[in-house]
């Protein structure tokens, strides 16, 4: 390697890691930060506990012991890394404890994640006539998988764990196109068909029974004044049993929409609307012509 290489590496790595000082608790200043590949792991494998003697838990070792083990390993492991999110907003002492308490109470909540998750599995099961069996489902819907990463996510969220519930939920994001933020309020009998391209922001509450299909967006009106909004509801609330169809958004911290609404495909909803309402879209006009035969073979 020339001179002229090295002293360009050399500068660029000093400049580099100055940047990387401007912020505050990084690990250049003596500590590690969360692991994205261990949280991976996490996530799998809390993933099959939620789901015993599937994926990475072999059928034959569906046991108390098995589950005991591997809920030992990742609670070891989500410990230390729990104490690293920790330490980019308080002091190692007092990290490890806040940790130690986060830990401890997730997997206490294990069992009531796992209560309705099973009601996850029978809303897309009976829901969908493609459904082989709630093993399919199980095992190849990636609604369900977006959906259980999401309710783990949720309690750590709600615990008050930085940084590692929104890692555990872009995890699901990258795996199915489905984004949820770990913040959201969403009841049992939860579907979401389909999936790819649907959008759940942190302030959206949804209620019990409710149906999304692809596309969807529950979204915020405007975040042009960005982090000012922290803590502010930004998204809409769903009430029971709604369904909305491909591609429609439904805007605004405000928005609230009742009980058995229907919202059809692609709409676009900024304001709320009473229970047992249909809201579409005004049929589009279609023209059709028939093209000569040279038209057809030059299109």
């Amino acid at each position: 390697m020339s001179n002229a290489i090295r002293n360009a590496v050399s500068t660029a790595a000093e400049k580099m890691l100055s940047f990387s000082r401007t912020y505050e608790n990084m690990s250049v200043s003596g500590h590690k930060l969360p692991d994205r590949d261990k949280i991976v792991e996490i996530t799998k494998k809390l993933r099959s506990v939620m789901f015993p003697g599937f994926f990475e838990t072999p059928a034959q070792q569906d046991n108390a012991y098995a589950l005991g083990s591997t809920l030992s390993s990742v609670s070891a492991e989500l410990f230390t890394q729990a104490k690293a999110a920790l330490r980019t907003v308080c002091p190692l002492e007092e990290a490890e404890s806040r940790a130690e308490s986060i830990v401890a109470e997730f997997v206490s909540r294990l069992p009531e994640v796992q209560k309705i998750l099973a009601t996850d599995v029978e809303a897309l099961y009976s829901g969908d006539p493609a459904a082989m069996s709630r093993v399919d489902v199980i095992f190849s819907y990636p609604g369900l998988l977006a959906i259980t990463v999401y309710r783990l996510s949720h309690v750590l969220y709600t615990l008050g764990l930085p940084i590692i519930p929104r890692m555990m939920t872009e995890y699901a994001h990258e795996k199915t196109g489905i984004d949820i933020n770990a913040g959201a309020r969403i009841g049992s009998y939860f579907f979401i068909d389909h999936g790819t391209g649907v959008v759940i922001g942190e302030t959206t509450v949804i209620g019990d029974y409710v149906k999304l299909y692809q596309g969807v967006t529950l979204g915020a009106l405007s975040t042009r004044k960005g982090h000012m909004l922290e803590g502010v509801k930004r998204h809409p609330t769903l009430g029971n049993r709604v369904t909305v169809y491909a591609g429609a958004s439904i805007l605004g911290g405000e928005t609230e929409i009742g009980d058995d609404c229907l919202i059809g495909s692609n709409a676009f909803v900024t304001g709320s609307v009473p229970p047992r309402t249909r809201v579409s879209n005004k049929s589009c006009e279609l023209t059709f012509r028939k093209m000569d035969p040279e038209v057809w073979e030059n299109a």
